[in-house]
């Protein structure tokens, strides 16, 4: 096992330069970082909201909002389905989460259940066959649509990992570096932007839905029907987005919606030079609204945005090819911002803000200050005591130690991992447990050697019949860790990450790396006693 192998001596010499050059752009100033040929490695670690400051938002997502809508939205399907098959019907609305309506004509009852059951609702996220909706035949004509209380935690949890993705393209867009976004819990989700110490910023691109529809104007209701409350079914009255525009009655059904979106980008608009934002849909999405155009030739439609309307123009003829400029009081900079949200996509339910944290930068020097010192202490302690208890084989061990660290910055920057102060005790613990294991080895050897075994067999042995325990003892350490990273969040998920690497590189430097400075010390040396025995 002390032998000297080729593979061993290069996986050391390897495993040195990695950790050198990788850990290496920590220590340079940026300006010498900058001026390094570009196939040298310049990727820092990335300090976490606790160590560079940053902002912190805790959102949760309004499920009941996102409930209510897709049972608005069961009503005018149950309406749509049942006039395009001319099924007559009454008394449709919902209450309590129930969708309720009566069939005025008893022969047409079953099918107006099967064209609903076909029609209304979709296929149960997670299920082969089962829908999400479930249609009860009262009697006397009278049916009741509901979802299926699954749909319900299905629908929170598609809306939570959608909101996700959506924030973290909207966060990209930005420009800040390496967010930290995670779900907490069923509904909320936690936001980390490191070296973000704009809060309010973040606030006002993640917090707004963006959701864009474009919905036909009802020019049949008055002014006076408005005022009055005669909106007939089908139709809701909607607010103005500019100061003073007047609310207008829409179709409650979209024609189309920002989801069939692939483009938005702030223009200019060739014949005002008003900044715009000008959009394209993608194939479906282009065919749905140049049919929607064609069809409503004459009419006005609103461009609504998250139950506001932006512009409510007149359709002068078909727009078959999917692109379209969106006018309003914009400026250059609002016109990019809706465009980022736009191409970002809508979130699905409305966001709310539940808790608003920043983190001076201050804060995080003083950490980083505090962590370093941490670290050297509890660096300087280990080497003093190995150095004493074991002599030169303690000097090997501290060698190796220091090659450890190497590794596991090195390893982080590699990785664009992200290090926290948790992260830092991890790394002060990775060192202690890679002391284990040369305490473990070295006593072995020492009980070898007192049992009459010469240095090279006593040495031999004492590295085999340690390696049971010192496995034993990482595999736990690594279980540990793939739990608290599987099910802990933000610091603990830091630490859990840390402590891995560190358990890879502990067994790796407390074993390869002490068996060759141990082996040349024998090929050279050629004692007749061991230095701990």
């Amino acid at each position: 096992m002390l032998t000297l192998s080729r593979w061993k001596v290069t996986a050391v010499i390897l495993s040195v330069i990695f950790g050198i050059v990788f850990t290496l752009p920590n220590l340079l100033p940026q300006r010498t970082l900058d001026a390094l040929p570009g196939w040298v490695p310049h990727q820092k670690l990335n300090l976490g909201l606790d160590l560079q400051g940053g902002s912190y938002l805790l959102y949760e997502v309004d499920t009941d909002a996102l409930r209510a809508e897709r049972l608005t939205n069961m009503v005018e399907d149950v309406r749509t389905s049942l006039r395009n098959d001319q099924i007559p019907f009454s008394e449709l609305g919902e209450a309590g989460g129930i969708v309720r309506v009566r069939i005025t004509d008893p022969g047409k009852v079953d099918q107006a259940v099967s064209l609903l059951r076909r029609s209304v609702g979709g296929p149960l996220q997670g299920s082969l066959n089962g829908r999400d909706t479930t249609i009860s035949n009262k009697g006397d004509g009278r049916l009741e649509l509901s979802f299926v209380p699954e749909a319900a935690n299905a629908d929170a949890a598609k809306a939570v990992s959608q909101s996700i993705e959506t924030i973290r393209r909207r966060i990209d867009a930005l420009g800040t570096k390496e967010p930290t976004i995670t779900r907490q819990g069923n509904n909320r989700i936690v936001i980390q932007a490191a070296g973000e110490s704009d809060p309010e910023r973040l606030r006002k691109v993640i917090g707004q839905t963006a959701k864009l529809t474009f919905q036909m104007v009802d020019e049949t209701v008055s002014a006076e029907d408005m005022a009055a409350g005669r909106i007939p079914p089908g139709v809701v009255v909607i607010p103005g987005a500019q100061v003073g525009a007047p609310p207008i009655p829409v179709a409650k059904r979209a024609l189309v919606t920002g989801e069939d979106l692939v483009d938005a980008s702030q223009t200019f608009d060739s014949q005002s030079g008003q900044a715009v934002v000008a959009f394209r849909f993608g194939g479906s999405g282009a065919r749905k609204f140049g049919d929607a155009t064609a069809r409503n030739v004459g009419k006005r439609f609103a461009i609504v945005l998250d139950g506001k309307y932006i512009t409510d123009p007149r359709i002068n003829g078909p727009i078959p090819g999917g692109s379209g400029i969106i006018t309003g009081n914009f400026t250059p900079e609002s016109a990019n911002e809706l465009a980022l949200l736009l191409r970002s996509g809508a979130l699905p339910a409305k966001l709310n803000l539940e808790e608003q944290r920043t983190v001076g930068a201050e804060l995080g020097a003083d950490a980083v200050r505090a962590g370093t010192i941490s670290l050297a202490i509890g660096a300087a302690a280990m080497f003093v005591f190995i150095i004493l208890a074991y002599g030169l084989f303690g000097v090997f061990a501290a060698l190796a130690l220091i090659v450890n660290v190497l590794m596991i910055i090195g390893i982080m920057s590699f990785t664009q991992a992200t290090l926290t102060f948790p992260g830092i005790a991890g790394l002060i613990l990775t060192l202690a447990v890679a002391v284990d294991a040369n305490v473990l080895i070295y006593e072995r050897m020492r009980d070898e050697a007192a049992g009459g075994r010469a240095p090279m067999s006593a040495a031999d042995t004492g590295f085999r019949r340690a390696m049971v325990s010192i496995m034993d003892a990482n595999i736990t350490s690594l279980i540990s860790a793939g739990i608290m990273f599987g099910f802990g969040s933000g610091p603990i998920k830091g630490f859990a990450w840390t402590l891995s690497i560190g358990v890879f590189t502990s067994v790796f430097t407390a074993i390869i790396i002490t068996q060759v400075l141990i082996g040349w010390w024998f090929k050279t040396a050629r004692p007749k006693k061991l230095p701990i025995a």
